[in-house]
């Protein structure tokens, strides 16, 4: 049975991109200062971005304009994926942080996909 969505709020993908930003601000607190305009500032709008595109694909009219900003909702998310690559490379995040953030970025993307794929076309 499936749930009727009123609103973004009601998506769980959105839910749960909204739990990635809280953990990408707590995990980007401890990076070094000097990359509070860089990484930080980057990895932080790009996990603001996921949410934001899906609530704002929901309220649009068509379809069409939902399936775009999921689009761009799984590109930031694809962003984020690369940011906290280097962030790890650089030593700022470690293996288990990653791991962590990982595991939701997929979560995410998969989630993404199958909402994409289960939309109706030419509307």
């Amino acid at each position: 049975m499936e749930q009727k969505v009123n609103s973004y709020r009601d998506l769980v993908v959105w839910q749960k991109s909204i739990q990635l930003v809280t953990k990408v601000y707590t995990l980007s607190r401890d990076f070094p200062r000097q990359e509070t305009y860089s990484l930080v500032d980057q990895m932080r709008r790009a996990a603001i971005s996921i949410p934001s595109n899906i609530a704002e694909g929901q309220a649009r009219r068509f379809t069409t304009e939902f399936r775009h900003f999921l689009h761009v909702a799984s590109g930031s998310l694809a962003e984020l994926d690369t940011q906290t690559v280097i962030a790890n490379k650089l030593g700022y995040l470690s293996a288990e942080q990653l791991q962590e953030i990982e595991s939701d970025i997929i979560e995410i993307r998969k989630m993404l996909h199958v909402l994409i794929a289960r939309l109706p076309r030419n509307r």
